[in-house]
Order: C-alpha cells, then sequence, then structure tokens
C-alpha cells in the first residue's frame, strides 16, 4: 500500500519534521495562528480571475492552474522558499507519477509583486524519493522529533507547543 503523502507534509519536512510530526498526528495549532490566517486571506484575495484550489487525490492542493499548464503556489513571504519550491516540486512529481507532464510551476509572491519559476529535474525526483520515506519513517515515530530552535520558531503555530 502506497503512503499517502501530501504536499503540505513535503512542504513542512523542509520546515520542521517536528512541526510534520505534529501535522501528521492531527495535532492542529495553525487555526488561530496570526501568520497562517493572513496566508490564507492573501490567498484568498489574489488571482481571483483564476481557477483556484485544485485538490487531486486529496494528496496535493494547488493554488491555480493557469493556461499553458503553469501550475502556481501563492506564498506571502520568501521567508522559507526552499520549503515552498520542494512542495510545487512534489506537486509536478506526484503529477508527473500519475502520467501528467509538460507542466511549469511558479510560485508566486504578490506582496512582493515577484514569481520564481520551478523545474522539476531528475535529481529532485531522487531526492523526493528520499524525502517521501523520511516523511513515513517521521509518521512511524512514537514521539515528535528532538525540537531545534531555529529563527521562524518564533512565528510558528507550534512555538507553545514546543517549547511550553
Amino acid at each position: 500500500m502506497e503512503e499517502r503523502i501530501t504536499g503540505v507534509m513535503v512542504y513542512y519536512y523542509f520546515i520542521c519534521k517536528r512541526k510534520l510530526w505534529y501535522f501528521i498526528h492531527e495535532i492542529n495549532m495553525e487555526n488561530e495562528n496570526e501568520n497562517v490566517m493572513l496566508g490564507k486571506l492573501l490567498d484568498e484575495n489574489s488571482y481571483q480571475r483564476d481557477e483556484k484550489h485544485i485538490n487531486i487525490d486529496n494528496v496535493i492542493n494547488i493554488d491555480f492552474i493557469k493556461e499553458r499548464k503553469e501550475l502556481h503556489e501563492i506564498k506571502k513571504s520568501r521567508a522559507i522558499e526552499e520549503a515552498g519550491v520542494w512542495q510545487v516540486k512534489y506537486y509536478l512529481y506526484y503529477l508527473k507519477q500519475r502520467g501528467v507532464t509538460g507542466l511549469k510551476a511558479k510560485i508566486d509572491y504578490p506582496l512582493l509583486k515577484k514569481n520564481l519559476v520551478v523545474e522539476l529535474m531528475e535529481e529532485d525526483e531522487k531526492r523526493l524519493d528520499e524525502v517521501i520515506q523520511d516523511i513515513v519513517t517521521v509518521k512511524k515515530q512514537p514521539y515528535p522529533p528532538q525540537l531545534y530552535s531555529k529563527k521562524i520558531c518564533a512565528k510558528c503555530a507550534y512555538h507553545d507547543l514546543c517549547f511550553i
């Protein structure tokens, strides 16, 4: 049986494995978080002409797809850009595994009026295979991974759970 690995899981994997573990185990702290609410508001009010929130297999949830087979992910800032890039690469990887090829991808930063083109390379696919296996390992752990304090912890929805 194939493990269900979502785009959010890949995103959290690159931010913090502890946050990933909480999310996988349905310990959700994000509903009240100011930064998360701001991101949702930004998403709802950006790119309103495009079809948005395309959910595929309850695994990936693409913010929107434009003509020319271009998928888009909306992010508030570039603070954790690497995680967003890998999330989008995972979307391309997931779709490629299901026979959908020839897609382009961009991360849009509406507040910055910038975007970033994302491509899936062969070495990215190998890395994603490793990431998926590591996510499965994190999922099976009985307790959250060790806490590593990072600069982004202060703004994290799980901050109080980790530090208090």
